[in-house]
């Protein structure tokens, strides 16, 4: 159902199946507290299906415990972001959905956030993700990332837009809340699973735009994510960030060696910088030292 016209709330709610994908890894904590704000949702036509991506806790019976409505598909092996939300997007297309939603675990968000994101999908049907207004959960009223945010393919760095931004404006949607039209997907494909962790939700977007579907934002979607509760800033947080760029810059952009080298200068230096020299280390010794690691500008 596209609306040419502003939907209702009953017309809305009469068709689109969205089936929301949370991945979880080690924060059942986060995980429960994000499925029972779902539960305020007012969209009906929604089943939420909780990826565990091998915890190594008790993550899956605690979950259990305490929403025994969520439906949860627990995996042999860690997939990393893009793996673990392929096998929750493949779940959602046997269940029929129209949209999935992509949402962090460490998120709480507004009752209408999902209604707000499936109108405008519904109002444009060249829109093949919509996004939310992501809010600071520590201090509410801080916005983190309207929608998304820019890339620099000569840089090779990427930036939240902080302002009220139309998605056009926009190079990409985060994947913390990332409404994905069910026929856009199966245009470009999933979430690629080079991508362990980050840049992958930049790199479908930059898909999806090359195909023509547009990409939008819906200001009346409000989401709140503890920032940092993915993985933290740590030595590996790092080297995710550098591997994930790489990859990214050596498929998008015009020349790979000038932002790859930009990006490892940057990020070696900001870490000498701020005395944190366990990291600088590791940055060095996986960038500059370790032969093992394959450069994509010398193949």
């Amino acid at each position: 159902m596209s609306c040419t016209k502003p939907c209702s709330v009953d017309e809305l709610l009469r068709n689109p199946r969205v089936c929301i994908v949370l991945l979880n890894w080690n924060g059942w904590r986060d995980t429960v507290d994000c499925l029972t704000s779902l539960q305020q949702l007012d969209y009906q036509e929604s089943q939420v299906v909780v990826i565990d991506n091998a915890s190594t806790n008790d993550s899956v019976l605690r979950i259990r415990e305490r929403s025994s409505k969520a439906e949860i598909i627990q995996l042999g092996q860690n997939l990393g972001f893009a793996g673990g939300c392929n096998v929750g997007i493949r779940h959602a297309f046997d269940l029929g959905a129209k949209y999935v939603w992509l949402l962090n675990n460490d998120t709480k968000v507004d009752p209408g956030a999902l209604l707000a994101m499936v109108k405008m999908a519904e109002v444009d049907s060249r829109i093949g993700a919509a996004g939310s207004a992501i809010y600071d959960m520590s201090r509410p009223r801080r916005v983190l990332t309207w929608g998304g945010g820019r890339v620099s393919l000569w840089f090779g760095r990427s930036s939240h837009c902080t302002k009220e931004t139309s998605g056009d404006k926009l190079a990409y949607l985060t994947g913390a809340s990332l409404l994905l039209r069910r026929e856009a997907l199966q245009d470009v494909g999933l979430l690629d699973e080079g991508y362990f962790m980050y840049w992958e939700d930049a790199d479908l977007c930059f898909r999806l735009r090359k195909a023509g579907w547009k990409l939008a934002v819906a200001r009346e979607s409000q989401v709140w994510h503890k920032k940092g509760a993915s993985l933290g800033q740590t030595s590996t947080f790092d080297l995710y960030v550098w591997t994930s760029m790489v990859r990214f810059c050596d498929l998008h952009a015009p020349v790979s060696l000038i932002p790859t080298v930009i990006a490892a200068a940057r990020m070696i230096t900001k870490r000498v910088l701020q005395l944190e020299w366990t990291r600088a280390t590791r940055l060095f010794q996986a960038i500059v030292i370790d032969p093992s690691r394959k450069r994509t500008w010398l193949r």
